[in-house]
């Protein structure tokens, strides 16, 4: 998969490229990640990326014209690509989102900054829109990161076993069940009986379990698209006629 980064600030990039799984994938050529400084493709002697807002009002805009270049010049080269924009008022990133999008092979990620960009950049290149929450950052970059991330697990190859993927929180529309490693008893505290047995069938059934009671105690607007069996249900109806009894 490749990642085209366009940005005005290519080193918020350098260290999170240069770490675990991600460092990982670029070494094996799972991944190719290319920054792109939208300021090399500004056309005055100031570099200039920004512009005061048509009609008045606090703060800057990013230009068109440099995105537009720097989008041009990758298409040259990979028509293929298409290009997503991280902005607070796009569609919400989510897990099953992020398994969609990784059946596509080659994005642009455009970071905006400041108070928005030029309507035309969003009216003439982007074909999607990202928002990976409802809260304000200084720009694109960190969205970029963390969609890069997310969608990357699901190249073969990205994490070390196919399996890990299934297993995480979200996955399958559930939070993930409590994990335990040695020692079997810390501090007090003790690893439930059931995962030293050894019986894989009852494992599997308490892990699926736990995942369905937290996902119901911490998020529970999640259970509303999760796929669940009727063994689940029955198990929520439970908890559901405990809680009232209390």
């Amino acid at each position: 998969m490749i990642f085209d980064i366009l940005t005005i600030f290519p080193e918020i990039f350098r260290s999170p490229l240069s770490e675990s799984l991600i460092k990982r994938a670029l070494d094996k050529g799972v991944l190719q990640v290319r920054i792109w400084n939208l300021r090399d493709f500004t056309t005055d002697k100031h570099r200039t990326t920004d512009d005061y807002p048509y009609g008045g009002g606090a703060g800057m805009v990013m230009k068109a014209d440099p995105i537009f270049r720097a989008v041009e010049e990758i298409k040259s080269n990979h028509p293929e690509a298409r290009t997503i924009l991280l902005t607070p008022q796009g569609e919400r990133f989510h897990q099953g989102l992020a398994r969609d999008l990784s059946e596509q092979k080659h994005w642009i990620l455009i970071c905006g900054r400041y108070e928005g960009l030029d309507e035309r950049v969003r009216l003439g290149l982007v074909d999607r829109e990202i928002s990976i929450g409802d809260y304000i950052l200084g720009g694109g970059e960190i969205p970029a990161l963390v969609f890069m991330e997310v969608v990357s697990r699901y190249v073969p190859g990205f994490l070390g076993s196919d399996q890990s993927i299934e297993e995480e929180s979200f996955s399958d529309g559930l939070l993930e069940y409590p994990q335990y490693t040695r020692p079997p008893l810390f501090r007090g505290m003790e690893v439930p009986e059931v995962l030293l047995s050894g019986n894989h069938a009852e494992i599997r059934r308490w892990r699926r379990r736990e995942s369905l009671k937290r996902t119901y105690l911490r998020r529970p607007d999640l259970l509303e698209r999760a796929d669940l069996s009727e063994e689940d249900l029955a198990y929520l109806a439970e908890l559901k006629s405990r809680e009232s009894e209390v």
